[in-house]
């Protein structure tokens, strides 16, 4: 059993609050999150500080990737389209937190592109099902076949980070944020479940606690002003 939460996008405080709501029901289980942990809300340093102190492992959101890369390869696609993305609230967030900054990058770099559990498949937008075509018939039998697509592709509009096209069913069920959805939303073609639910524009943080590829619990947070206004 796991729990999932959505795209934080910088909602510090709605974080906590969902966190402690999912340690008082489920003590022991890992927490992850589908990524999209800065911009746009106005404490992004926070929520990775946050993320690492508690142990939440997360797979890297487009977001978190432009930022790693404005700061390490400048002049690279995902550096250029950051200053189009809600940087600026970034940038402020981590002013007077200087020293953290690169630190925190690092860790985004380091962070896995998927996690393949036992009781899901995590990434941040998905596998697409564009990739049917050069997949193996019994490609559900071994998902490390997916690895070289997903890390030839993650630069690409139909790759794991950026992807809003139709998903793959892969054999067990993907969660996914990246795209927002008034409440969380399950596409039962493709065996996806969308879990981001707008925390940065005052919707709900949401989370999902999944076992053996059902969801046994929903849980959403309201946004705490204090991330947004």
């Amino acid at each position: 059993m796991v729990a999932v939460i959505g795209d934080i996008h910088g909602c510090y405080h709605t974080l906590v609050e969902l966190y402690n709501r999912i340690r008082e029901k489920y003590s022991r289980i890992p927490i992850y999150t589908v990524g999209d942990l800065v911009d746009r809300g106005n404490h992004s340093y926070e929520v990775i500080k946050f993320v690492l102190d508690e142990k939440i492992l997360f797979t890297p959101g487009n977001h978190d990737y432009m930022f790693y890369h404005f700061f390490k390869d400048p002049t690279s696609v995902f550096a250029r389209s950051w200053i189009y993305n809600g940087n600026e609230m970034t940038l402020e967030s981590y002013e007077e937190h200087e020293e953290a900054l690169f630190q925190h990058i690092d860790v985004i770099k380091a962070a896995p592109l998927y996690y393949n559990l036992d009781d899901c498949f995590i990434s941040h937008a998905g596998i697409s099902l564009d990739f049917k075509n050069i997949l193996p018939s019994n490609f559900k039998e071994n998902l490390s076949i997916l690895d070289e697509i997903i890390f030839s592709s993650y630069r690409n509009d139909n790759g794991v980070l950026w992807t809003r096209n139709q998903l793959l069913d892969i054999g067990k069920m993907q969660i996914v944020g990246h795209t927002k959805q008034k409440e969380i939303v399950f596409d039962e073609s493709a065996n996806a479940l969308y879990i981001d639910t707008g925390a940065c524009v005052g919707n709900n943080l949401s989370a999902v606690i999944i076992e053996k590829n059902e969801v046994i619990e929903v849980l959403s947070q309201k946004t705490n002003l204090n991330d947004i206004i």
